[in-house]
């Protein structure tokens, strides 16, 4: 069980033919787009606070986003993959909205517990998080996370102790870092809407 403080800097993946749809991703294992992978060329981590060890979601998108980064040594956390949205993959809210009415407004109104049909809430996205943090021994007190907007906002309602019932008090960005610090104490935001570097 991990014992010691860590720094998690945390980064979003590019953007992908669905982020610009705006379709819900999911476990989908949508690639990048030629749009996000020219994003972002020439960028890289914020130097200033390397981690000695990065950890990736299994989606490709994640993966192509480390390597885009020049991030060439990192291991998969399946604890980092993508909320699953079940049966609402593929989607677009305003058109659940329209469909589903009052269902998908009582769905909405749960907060961190939303849970789409056949899929997980938020709350059990950040559950499978913390059990992470907590029960793997990590040879490092630093680690970088290259992982999804559902995985970051599952962080910031731990650490902002948000309850997702209004809008998302910290913008989450594909060009902008975030450092989380772990503890026993719990989860701490130490900074975000940090610039990533340029390499060029």
């Amino acid at each position: 069980m991990t014992t010691q403080a860590l720094e998690l800097l945390v980064i979003r993946h590019g953007k992908t033919a669905w982020n610009q749809e705006k379709r819900l991703q999911g476990r989908r294992d949508i690639p990048l787009s030629a749009e996000g992978l020219e994003q972002l060329a020439g960028k890289r981590p914020p130097q200033a606070l390397a981690p000695s060890r990065w950890y990736v979601s299994p989606l490709l998108r994640a993966q192509q986003t480390a390597e885009a980064l020049g991030i060439d040594d990192f291991e998969t956390a399946p604890a980092l993959i993508e909320m699953n949205w079940g049966d609402w993959e593929g989607e677009r809210l305003p058109e659940l909205r329209q469909r589903l009415g009052p269902t998908m407004q009582e769905q909405e109104n749960k907060g961190l517990d939303l849970q789409p049909p056949s899929g997980e809430s938020p709350r059990q996205v950040r559950t499978r998080i913390l059990e992470w943090l907590q029960t793997t021994e990590f040879d490092t007190e630093s680690l970088g996370l290259v992982t999804h907007k559902g995985v970051i906002r599952a962080l910031l309602s731990e650490a902002l102790s948000w309850e997702m019932l209004e809008d998302c008090p910290v913008k989450i960005r594909w060009d902008r870092a975030l450092v989380f610090r772990y503890s026993a104490e719990g989860i701490e935001l130490r900074d975000y809407n940090i610039p990533l570097d340029s390499s060029l």
